[in-house]
């Protein structure tokens, strides 16, 4: 068990560090407790925070309604939840 996921039944919940403004959308690595993202979007008018809705969905398997923005919607922390993807989330780790 790590500290930046957690599996509750069917959600997946995952703590990320986001770095907006990068030159491409990618996992970054472990950031502390954190999942580290890089967003090619700018963190302008939620832009970075729909990059990076689209890019866990498509990520995880998921269709975007089910990936839900818990917290940090103005904050590079952010909490976000999953849910009915088979994917670990070690994975993305590559």
């Amino acid at each position: 068990m790590s500290g930046w996921y957690r599996r509750n039944g069917g959600v997946l919940t995952l703590t990320l560090h986001i770095q907006p403004g990068a030159k491409r959308t990618d996992v970054a690595g472990l950031h502390g407790e954190a999942l580290k993202i890089r967003l090619a979007a700018p963190p302008i008018e939620g832009r970075a925070n729909e990059a990076l809705l689209k890019f866990i969905a498509e990520s995880f398997g998921v269709p975007l309604r089910q990936v839900e923005l818990k917290q940090g919607g103005q904050s590079r922390h952010k909490v976000v939840a999953i849910t009915g993807s088979t994917v670990e989330p070690e994975s993305l780790l590559g």
